[in-house]
């Protein structure tokens, strides 16, 4: 059965709170056992379908930004899907220049919790 979108935003505040402090046991608690986060990183398409796979880039992040925020961030429920649309920006490290981008994300869910993070973004 499809969660109302009540379920959801509290499924997003708690999966959000989680991924932004980088808090993998409290970010499995609501995503699925075989959670799939996708990303397009410099052209090529990174697929992360384990928790320790998920870990590596966050640390890979960590290491190539800083100073990331996210602002006008609207969430968009479908029946079978939700969409976050957004701005970011930050820091990039190699060259310590600011960026900024938009981008969509697509969420799927299974058993009341989130199964699949797909990011599309671009630079503005």
């Amino acid at each position: 059965m499809a969660q109302n979108n009540a379920e959801r935003d509290l499924l997003f505040k708690q999966f959000g709170r989680a991924f932004f402090k980088q808090d993998l046991d409290a970010l499995y608690d609501v995503v699925t056992e075989d959670f799939t986060y996708s990303i397009v990183v410099n052209d090529v398409t990174r697929v992360m379908r384990s928790r320790d796979q998920v870990a590596a880039f966050f640390a890979e992040r960590n290491a190539t930004q800083k100073d990331v925020r996210f602002e006008d961030v609207v969430f968009h429920h479908a029946q079978d899907a939700t969409f976050m649309t957004y701005r970011v920006t930050g820091t990039d490290l190699a060259n310590n220049e600011r960026f900024e981008r938009v981008g969509v994300e697509r969420y799927t869910f299974e058993n009341g919790r989130i199964a699949e993070k797909d990011v599309f973004s671009r630079p503005i």
